[in-house]
């Protein structure tokens, strides 16, 4: 069994080596996960669209409505069609580097940052998007199996640069296989995160972009490589002391 506290003080190390190269690749990484959001000011009065939708017909009103919601199925669409093609490849190489600072011991640089679309593109894209679609349908489920998952799923983009021979369900297979009978440790692992995640919220993101982020990335391909047999195991107690610590 894997300890908590070596895989959150190796990666700490590796992060520290490395650090603005890690805060940089972290930082794209959290885009490609999580998107550009865009928020609209709402510099008109609420009293004078009732007054201008009052004057509308029922058909203008419908038209209107229509226009709305096709604006943002076309806003919805291209933001899914760039998430797949462009932001999906780019993230295996922000987690190869990760992996790769681990492995250099803080020496990795920014050149692999671009091989989810140099190496097996149509490949990368394929798996990954399998990979998000069986999660969504999980979720679709019920919010804990799409939890259960989304730990089953966890190594697939290490797991698909390492081995670009593996078909896309192969490469979720050897995923779900690597997680079996870790799934909790690694949930508790992620709660152990909990005071930097706290003072994310408090300083509004600035810890979570100049420290948890990078630290948790590296600290999560360290984990992959504990798994995975890459590295020296990590067989201390699960539930030692330092494991516990909210830092």
């Amino acid at each position: 069994m894997w300890s908590i506290s070596e895989v959150k003080e190796r990666g700490k190390t590796v992060f520290k080596a490395n650090y603005w190269k890690s805060v940089l690749v972290a930082l794209v990484l959290s885009v490609c996960a999580g998107g550009a959001g865009a928020g609209a000011s709402n510099s008109v009065k609420s009293e004078d669209l009732q007054n201008q939708f009052s004057e509308l017909s029922p058909e203008q009103m419908m038209i209107i409505l229509f226009a709305i919601l096709g604006v943002i199925g076309v806003a919805v669409t291209i933001g899914e069609l760039i998430k797949i093609f462009a932001l999906n490849p780019l993230s295996i190489g922000c987690y190869g580097f990760f992996k790769d600072n681990n492995q250099s011991d803080g020496r990795a640089d920014l050149n692999g940052l671009l091989d989810g679309f140099k190496k097996n593109y149509l490949h990368n894209v394929l798996t990954v998007f399998l990979k998000d679609l069986f999660l969504a349908l999980w979720t679709c489920l019920f919010i804990i199996p799409g939890i259960i998952m989304a730990y089953a799923y966890r190594m697939v983009p290490y797991i698909l640069r390492d081995n670009p021979e593996l078909a896309p369900m192969e490469v979720i297979k050897k995923s779900k296989e690597m997680m079996k009978g870790n799934k909790w440790q690694a949930f508790v692992y992620d709660l152990s995160f909990i005071g930097w995640i706290l003072l994310t919220i408090i300083t509004c993101g600035i810890v979570g972009v100049f420290y948890l982020s990078p630290y948790k990335e590296n600290a999560d391909a360290q984990l992959y490589m504990t798994l995975s047999g890459q590295n020296n195991a990590v067989t201390s107690n699960p539930y030692d002391s330092d494991q516990n610590t909210t830092f």
